[in-house]
């Protein structure tokens, strides 16, 4: 029965509505000055005809000031505290109005008017006026309230793109938007379609209100660093933060409400990234036949994907994990104009390599396949050096021999002045692939080999971010090395994006960086993701927050910061903004063969201690 009441209201024209505040306010401001007399004069009140008129007045002299001061104009549903203000406004005004015209007139007999009543109406009044609008609101907002029990949101951004999110909203059961969260001043107090539109100093006021536990953000059109400043502002709250896609994805077509993700941590680091220089995509790809080593890890996964828009006419995946090349094969399939070819198999197997050179006339060779979680090579030093540094020479000198056109070996900053096996093994890659560029021109080889070196990539495998993200689900603790440990960080669609780019630059032998802006403290990254999840951080001041972060102490082999150049004075500038060219120390003929032949021995003798000092001892020889 209430529910329909209430349907009724919702949906009754707004003259209507206004005409019902209206006459309620008659009522209520007759009741309020009858009620003043009674208080005043402890007993039930029968005026006398004079005193009657005079009551009568009152609510006539309200209501013309309460039309002037826009209190018809608000939506009860809608209303905030602002409404407040003017009923106070209004009925003060009114009040001193009547006031005036009964003390003036003296029309109530030689009596007059007590002067308590006056103040005793303007009191009943704004106790019953606010209080009969703010239940009502209260009313209206129950049936919502019932259904969409803390699954209402607020939505920052109220223009075009979160307009038509609240539309879509509204047809959704998913969530019901309450309202908007907006910057620009003109609007707030307005309303749009149906929603009112607040500060964002509102937000814990909104929080209360209307049991909010999402907030949607839609700016699509800002910049990078825009949006950082709003979803920082937000994660003070205990609030999931969903963020609405860039405009270009919204021009796909699909539904607004369907497109909301999660916000990520890649959100907070404030990166513009740089449009991409699609002839610098296309050099190696387009029309190529191209090799893609570890297609089925995190960037070789990446590097598939996009390598595939940018239209081969083959594409060769080589995976040694069968589950891995069997995901990344069936998604290429439907995007790929080109020929896709799973291949299992390891970089190892020269034989293998050779055959897939030959028989596919590879063109260009992406090698991202490397073993890269530092604890698990740091206690497997053999598998990693067997992976790591053999497997990248039997590929290398594999393409050499078939005269590829371009070799791109993905490299980390952790093989600048390495302290831990990975780092290690992967700056001996790093010198086996200078040497090769170095062969090559001595023997007239037109293969142009290079490597490109970048920090952390955001939802790699070997990143931290999916163990945060298992730990918080799990409800944590969440564990952090180091209060002090910084890493640089990257979205994997942004860092594929540059190696496919510097790779065009290469001329033979180069060590290309990528910009990764700025270190960020992973202490902090684990506290923003709290917060992302909507939980609070439990510490000393926090005592009784959600999530605990425990710090561990730094793993055998860990950094409390990375670099990536060996030297600054190295760097130098290209023509892309975000790609620098690094002129590094390299080892080159006998001197590497001896070098590999040395690990290689022991490697046969399992002399784990040996090996250790021999990868260490060569990398940060090299990297001084």
């Amino acid at each position: 029965m209430l529910k329909h009441l209430f349907g009724l209201l919702a949906h009754m024209p707004r003259v209507w509505k206004q005409m019902m505040m209206l006459m309620a306010d008659l009522v209520l401001l007759s009741f309020s000055v009858w009620a003043a007399y009674a208080l005043r004069f402890g007993d039930f009140f029968v005026p006398n005809e004079a005193q009657f008129i005079l009551m009568a007045a009152a609510p006539l002299l309200a209501v013309p000031i309460f039309l002037k001061m826009g209190l018809y104009r608000s939506v009860i549903r809608y209303m905030g505290e602002h409404a407040l203000w003017s009923v106070l406004k209004g009925v003060a005004l009114s009040t001193l109005v009547w006031s005036a015209l009964a003390f003036m007139t003296q029309m109530t007999g030689a009596q007059g008017v007590p002067r308590a009543v006056p103040l005793l109406y303007g009191l009943l009044s704004v106790v019953l006026i606010g209080g009969v609008r703010f239940s009502a609101r209260w009313l209206l907002w129950l049936p919502q309230r019932v259904r969409y029990a803390g699954r209402q949101v607020l939505i920052y951004g109220a223009g075009n793109a979160g307009r038509q999110l609240a539309a879509s909203l509204q047809q959704g059961r998913s969530f019901f938007p309450a309202g908007f969260l907006d910057d620009n001043l003109a609007l707030h107090g307005k309303d749009i379609g149906g929603l009112r539109v607040y500060a964002p100093k509102q937000l814990p006021i909104l929080i209360r209100r209307f049991d909010i536990h999402d907030v949607i953000v839609t700016l699509p059109t800002s910049s990078h660093a825009r949006r950082k400043e709003v979803v920082a502002f937000l994660e003070q709250y205990s609030l999931r933060v969903r963020i609405l896609p860039a405009l270009s994805d919204i021009a796909s077509g699909r539904h607004l409400v369907n497109m909301l993700r999660e916000v990520d941590i890649g959100d907070l680091l404030g990166r513009e990234v740089v449009a991409a220089d699609q002839a610098l995509l296309a050099r190696c790809i387009t029309g190529k036949n191209v090799l893609i080593t570890g297609a089925g890890g995190s960037i070789g996964s990446e590097l598939c994907r996009q390598i595939a828009a940018l239209n081969p006419s083959c594409m060769v995946l080589l995976e040694s994990n069968e589950h891995a090349l069997y995901q990344i094969h069936r998604s290429l399939v439907h995007l790929a104009t080109g020929l896709v070819i799973p291949c299992l198999g390891c970089v190892q197997n020269r034989q293998l390599i050779t055959a897939l050179l030959e028989e596919h006339a590879v063109h260009t060779v992406y090698h991202a396949a490397a073993h890269k979680h530092v604890p698990l090579v740091e206690h497997n030093v053999i598998e990693g050096v067997r992976n790591n540094i053999f497997g990248t020479r039997a590929l290398a000198q594999a393409v050499q021999a078939a005269q590829v056109e371009t070799f791109v070996l993905i490299s980390t900053d952790k093989a600048v002045r390495p302290t831990n096996v990975m780092g290690a093994t992967k700056r001996w890659a790093e010198l086996i692939v200078q040497d090769c560029a170095e062969r090559a021109k001595l023997a007239n080889y037109q293969t142009r080999f290079c490597a490109v070196r970048f920090g952390n990539v955001l939802g790699s495998s070997g990143s931290v971010i999916p163990l945060f993200k298992e730990q918080i689900a799990q409800g944590g603790p969440v564990t952090v090395t180091h209060a002090h440990v910084t890493r640089y960080f990257m979205s994997i669609h942004e860092a594929v994006e540059l190696v496919i780019q510097a790779g065009s630059f290469a001329q033979g032998g180069e060590i290309f960086l990528l910009d990764m802006g700025e270190p960020i403290k992973i202490i902090d990254l684990a506290q923003n993701m709290i917060r992302l999840a909507g939980h609070s951080v439990r510490d000393e001041l926090s005592p009784q927050g959600d999530i605990e972060i425990v710090v561990t102490g730094l793993r055998p082999g860990e950094k409390l910061y990375e670099e990536l150049l060996i030297a600054q004075s190295n760097a130098q500038n290209t023509s892309h903004p975000k790609i620098m060219h690094a002129n590094e120390y390299g080892l080159h003929g006998l001197a590497l063969d001896e070098a590999l032949d040395q690990l290689a021995q022991a490697m046969e003798q399992d002399n784990v201690p040996l090996l250790r000092r021999l990868l260490m001892d060569v990398a940060n020889q090299h990297s001084a």
